[in-house]
């Protein structure tokens, strides 16, 4: 059996932690930011974990992870 590919659009978008968790990145921070306060757009500048419940579709898509 010839080894699985890597989804390259998930690749670009999800990260491995080092426990094993998947970091992304949040929505909402590409524009229409004039109406967004400065709080709200520096906890969207941070990653996020992926749920638990999408970390199996992740995991299938990054067979290196």
């Amino acid at each position: 059996m010839p080894k699985m590919k890597t989804k390259r659009s998930a690749a670009k978008r999800f990260d491995v932690t080092g426990s094993g968790k998947f970091r992304r990145r949040r929505q909402n921070l590409r524009h229409i930011l004039t109406k967004k306060n400065a709080k709200r757009k520096m906890r969207l500048g941070q990653s996020a974990i992926v749920d638990s419940a999408n970390a199996g579709a992740v995991r299938r898509m990054l067979p290196y992870a």
